[in-house]
């Protein structure tokens, strides 16, 4: 196991459509925390507005120790913990940081599946704005695409053209 003053990160459930709600409580707790965003146009009757909405609704990250989770777990806005088997879920630190990285540079939208998709090649993008990114390869609905699994939540997944991409 973990030692209690070991921070980790792990995923965190919110009430419905309170994910930013709980980054700004979050943040002045001086939790760390990561609320992956993504821009998207919404339209009404009168006129269009981009708009920033979470990019995996009903979560958000957050990088505490043992000691501290009963802190974020009495952050309104909070429901629980990802647990498996009844504990909470660690999602490794290089799992975030493919992520982050991959939703700051992807030129093409970056969509969250929760279906388990069949393991390809691995691969590093060599160029572009997501060259050093690691991942599987994977072909979805005809594209080829970078995958980053996240432990318990399913995977990001970018469309990446394959001469951007190298073995590894």
């Amino acid at each position: 196991m973990f030692e209690k003053n070991q921070s980790r990160w792990y995923a965190v459930y919110t009430a419905s459509r309170a994910e930013k709600k709980v980054k700004e409580r979050l943040d002045q707790q001086g939790i760390v925390n990561y609320l992956p965003l993504r821009v998207v146009i919404r339209k009404w009757s009168d006129r269009s507005k981009k708009v920033e909405i979470p990019l995996i609704n009903g979560y958000i990250f957050v990088y505490v120790n043992l000691l501290q989770m009963q802190k974020v777990l009495t952050t309104f806005g909070v429901v629980s913990f990802l647990k498996e088997f009844g504990i909470p879920a660690p999602i490794p630190d290089k799992q975030i940081k493919a992520l982050r990285f991959m939703n700051d540079n992807a030129e093409e939208e970056v969509e969250i599946s929760t279906v388990d998709l069949p393991v390809g090649s691995y691969v590093r993008v060599v160029l572009g704005k997501l060259a050093g990114l690691e991942g599987e390869l994977v072909e979805v609905r005809g594209k080829h695409r970078i995958m980053v699994r996240l432990e318990h939540l399913g995977c990001a997944l970018t469309t990446v053209p394959l001469s951007c991409v190298e073995p590894y």
